[in-house]
């Protein structure tokens, strides 16, 4: 008996839907498997860490208190923390500005100094790394606090980007509305537009916080004292000159990574739909 076109294209869904299921299936394995070897291998003995086997026989959890002993690595932490929390707000702050600048107010040469600003997006970081640093030993601010918080404040192009598109699409009524009513520019932008925006502010904050919590190449040009140093400093700092402690260090990567993890669990949903609405997600 020959198949009814109902049944061959259910039959056509289902493999394509079979396919698609097993190539995200070896996407996310290829994504996390370097994750469950490093969190297998923080709990290793130095010589398990070179063998396939994925759990240690004898998991050796004290090679988590032997991070705190190594280095100073809750002052590290608490660093990181203040210099990721002075930045992403500084980023919130001005990016939401100016992209509701770029978005509703009407100046001179607006779009033309959008188009310039967002080409900045083009250069890359290596080139000016050289020019800031000089900028930041004029003023005095090497090996300082105030050399990985300020560069990083003022807001980005992405971040302005990104706002914009959001308040573009905001109903330009709630603008007029609060115009009629007797709104000053500032007003608009504090009382109506930015609470309306708070997905796009998710989506700023997570993605600037997760940046600046990576971030390697600034501190290391910047900072020489570990006791304003971040993280990924003090992992660099462990590696021994010919011998590393391989289960210490994924311990010390384990703990550097849980906050991401728990900053992306508490804010996953307003993030997900922060990137549908602003439209970086491929709408």
């Amino acid at each position: 008996m020959t198949a009814t076109p109902a049944r061959r294209w259910r039959t056509r869904a289902l493999v394509r839907a079979a396919v698609l299921y097993l190539a995200l299936i070896a996407m996310a394995w290829c994504a996390l498997l370097p994750i469950l070897w490093a969190l297998a291998g923080s709990v290793k003995k130095q010589s398990e860490v070179t063998t396939p086997a994925l759990l240690p026989e004898d998991p050796q959890w004290s090679n988590y208190s032997t991070v705190f002993q190594e280095m100073p690595f809750g002052r590290m932490f608490l660093n990181t923390i203040l210099y990721a929390g002075c930045i992403t707000a500084g980023q919130v702050f001005f990016c939401s500005l100016a992209g509701y600048a770029f978005a509703r107010l009407r100046f001179p040469g607006r779009d033309v100094l959008f188009v310039a600003y967002l080409a900045t997006l083009m250069v890359p970081l290596t080139v000016t790394v050289v020019p800031q640093f000089i900028l930041i030993r004029m003023l005095g601010w090497t090996d300082t606090p105030w050399a990985l918080i300020v560069p990083g404040l003022f807001g980005s192009a992405f971040g302005t980007y990104l706002m914009r598109q959001f308040f573009r699409a905001l109903p330009v009524e709630l603008e007029e509305a609060a115009i009629i009513d007797g709104c000053s520019p500032w007003q608009v932008y504090r009382r109506v537009l930015l609470p309306n925006a708070k997905p796009a502010v998710m989506v700023l904050a997570v993605l600037t916080w997760v940046n600046v919590w990576n971030d390697f190449l600034w501190p290391l040009v910047m900072i020489q004292r570990q006791d304003i140093s971040t993280v990924t400093l003090g992992l660099v700092w462990m590696q021994g000159q010919y011998v590393s402690n391989w289960p210490v260090l994924m311990a010390a990567s384990m703990l550097i990574l849980l906050p991401l993890v728990i900053v992306y669990a508490l804010a996953q949903k307003a993030f997900i739909r922060g990137v549908t609405l602003s439209g970086i997600g491929g709408r």
